[in-house]
């Protein structure tokens, strides 16, 4: 089964691009699949939208959907929804605030972001992958920007924009130290709003205060009206790309590493490897440090067939 959908795939069948994101995001052969479909010939332009609930993530990339189509590329939406930690559902509405009879240049796939793991849907790397596999031209992530911790997708991304609104003081102290460090574009939405002046200076002030910062482009813009989306799309074009074909390698092969260990690792606790035991036993009780531990794990899981 999965030999024909890879090579429906592979034919360009959109179908089969949405079943194997769905297998990807249950990790459901997950190993195979990438395996199979091996590193793309031209890197896609990977962009992530980053930023508070409400701030128009979506919208935003519903305007810029049709600038990168008149351009005639073509775009994926990888666009990640909270999981409700209490109900386990996500509300997955960006399509409703995205293009509703997208072509065949455009592709939009929801997921949701499983609670107590970040904002990121789960395997979201592997489905970068796929969607770079079907030959996209850019592919566009969403995501909440909920805090400072919430960094991980600067790692997937080649430009991360992050996205305020008018009268955002307070989010901008709380990402001062965080999402606003990694940021390549900053891009105050909904300016035609009262107060975009204001938020602009005071990110700037915040931008200022570290070298690392002081040159990151602030934009305004405005999805309802479309002011600034050629130019935040200039903006982007204009950053270099962060992955290249050396460091998109170095993290396939790493996953490849982390997840063959996982497995081995599985293997080895539900057979009760008393030398696994061994070796947890001596780490609790200290007698063995952390530099110790790892080495005799890696040295037995090597083992592991």
């Amino acid at each position: 089964m999965l030999d024909a959908l890879l090579e429906r795939f592979r034919q360009g069948d959109r179908r089969a691009l949405a079943q194997l994101l769905s297998l990807a995001a249950r990790g459901d052969q997950l190993e195979t699949i990438l395996d199979r479909l091996g590193l793309p010939a031209k890197p896609s332009r990977v962009v992530a939208f980053t930023g508070s609930a409400g701030v128009g993530k979506s919208t935003l990339i519903g305007r810029l959907i049709d600038v990168l189509r008149k351009q005639q590329t073509t775009v994926a939406v990888l666009a990640c929804d909270p999981q409700s930690p209490l109900s386990g559902g996500a509300l997955l509405g960006d399509r409703v605030r995205m293009p509703s009879n997208p072509d065949d240049g455009v592709f939009i796939r929801s997921l949701a972001a499983a609670p107590g793991q970040g904002v990121l849907a789960g395997h979201l790397d592997a489905l970068v992958r796929i969607t770079e596999a079907f030959s996209f031209d850019n592919v566009l992530i969403e995501t909440v920007g909920a805090g400072q911790g919430d960094t991980d997708v600067r790692d997937l991304a080649d430009v991360v924009v992050l996205l305020f609104q008018p009268e955002s003081g307070d989010d901008i102290q709380g990402e001062k130290a965080g999402l606003l460090e990694i940021a390549d574009v900053v891009v105050i939405h909904k300016s035609d709003l009262p107060g975009a002046e204001k938020t602009e200076s005071q990110l700037q002030m915040a931008l200022h205060l570290s070298a690392h910062t002081a040159n990151v482009p602030i934009l305004r813009v405005s999805g309802r009206t479309g002011e600034g989306i050629d130019a935040l799309w200039s903006a982007v074009q204009a950053c270099p790309l962060r992955r290249n074909h050396l460091s998109v390698s170095s993290r396939a092969l790493l996953r490849l590493v982390r997840e063959n260990l996982e497995s081995r690792l599985s293997q080895t606790e539900a057979n009760h490897d008393p030398a696994w035991l061994a070796i947890l036993e001596q780490w609790r009780q200290g007698t063995l440090s952390n530099t110790q531990a790892v080495a005799a794990a890696w040295k037995l899981l090597r083992s592991v067939n």
